[in-house]
């Protein structure tokens, strides 16, 4: 059994409910439509010669631009159009909720507007302007769904980082509300691997892999999952896009993509490039209602010198025909047979057999944990409702 905690990553804290800013009608565009909600920080930013990039990726989408080609126009025009000032001549801090590898996220409001929104402030000395940028188009291109963390279309550099403003979501993540060794309700379970599907179809529809499927980047606007969203398209690429190599690993990480990563003491990878595909996040997926469900983590990495790992790839390679309730992993037997089956086809180790996310509607009806004593298994959270 693998605790979550060690590999925890603060978010943010509080709950509470996402914050939309005012109906903004764009100058260049006229527009007044919740796509354009932006709150122009300064001239140099959105000026009436320069065209508002929600307005840019609604016309290259008429065009028919493929969207790696759409991802690659936008990139191209918000480094064109990428304006210079300073954080606390246009925003009011009011306080760090959040904070990473990749810099930290401020609760601002704007100076002039008094619009609250979550500010990403990523370092010039750690970042490089085209992850940056990649990440901000992607995010945008994104954002229109209701299960992914929404922009305003607000990018800049100070004179020390790179920024771009997002809704502000004033809850949890998912991470804060798993019970350690329990979990979370299955209702809530259930509820927000619907939404997360959703999403991943959404983003994979677009030939883009969010590639960091994890609870710390499920954001809460409810502490019951009723509304979630997806955050965080740092790691996002293309389909197809070629990986070399990666450091370390994760529980999350598919077996393919362990086998690219360099692990302590290797100098290089024998493994050809992988190539980037949505089967990443369905195995991530898979993994993550594994999480939720039980608070804990199945295995530490999918390796074979991992026994967990192994258990399992050998129990799944039997088919399923072959096994019986009782052959099930050591750790996943406090799940249904249909459960299993959801598991079997998310977590195929082969990549290629792996079903889309939207396959977990299919299982939404049935019990996913056995029921204890005549009665459904009841997390300690249910116990207090009642």
């Amino acid at each position: 059994m693998f605790s979550l905690w060690p590999l925890r990553v603060e978010l943010c804290a509080g709950q509470g409910k996402a914050l939309r800013s005012p109906r903004y009608v764009h100058p260049s565009c006229g527009s007044g439509c919740e796509q354009h909600t932006a709150v122009t920080p300064s001239a140099s930013l959105h000026s009436p010669r320069t065209r508002c990039l929600k307005c840019s990726v609604e016309e290259m989408i008429e065009l028919g631009l493929p969207d790696g080609s759409l991802i690659d126009e936008l990139i191209v025009l918000t480094s064109q159009s990428l304006g210079q000032l300073e954080i606390q001549e246009h925003f009011n801090i009011i306080k760090e909720i959040g904070r990473g590898k990749y810099g930290k996220v401020l609760l601002v409001t704007h100076r002039f507007k008094g619009t609250p929104m979550a500010l990403k402030v990523m370092p010039k000395t750690s970042t490089k302007l085209q992850g940056f940028l990649r990440e901000y188009c992607i995010s945008l291109h994104l954002s229109c769904h209701p299960c992914i963390v929404g922009l305003f279309g607000i990018a800049f550099q100070s004179s020390e980082h790179y920024c771009f403003a997002q809704e502000l979501v004033i809850g949890r993540d998912l991470f804060a509300v798993i019970q350690p060794k329990v979990g979370i309700p299955e209702l809530a379970a259930k509820r927000c691997a619907v939404q997360i599907a959703s999403a991943l179809e959404f983003i994979h529809s677009r030939g883009l892999v969010h590639r960091d499927v994890k609870p710390e980047n499920i954001l809460l606007l409810d502490h019951d999952c009723c509304q979630v969203k997806l955050a965080d398209f740092g790691l996002a690429q293309k389909r197809g896009t070629l990986i070399s190599f990666i450091t370390g690993t994760l529980p999350y990480m598919a077996p393919e993509l362990c086998k690219v990563a360099l692990l302590e003491g290797q100098k290089e990878v024998t493994a050809p490039p992988l190539s980037v595909e949505p089967s990443l996040d369905t195995w991530a997926f898979g993994v993550l209602i594994f999480c939720i469900l039980t608070g804990y983590f199945p295995w530490e990495r999918c390796t074979d010198s991992d026994d967990c790992y192994q258990e399992f790839a050998d129990w799944s390679s039997v088919g399923e025909d072959g096994n019986t309730e009782q052959d099930n992993p050591q750790l996943w037997n406090k799940f249904t047979p249909d459960a299993m089956e959801l598991f079997r086809k998310l977590l195929a180790v082969d990549a290629e057999k792996r079903c889309a996310e939207g396959t977990v509607r299919e299982y939404v009806m049935k019990a996913w944990l056995k029921k204890k004593n005549g009665m459904e298994q009841q997390t300690t959270a249910e116990k207090d409702k009642e």
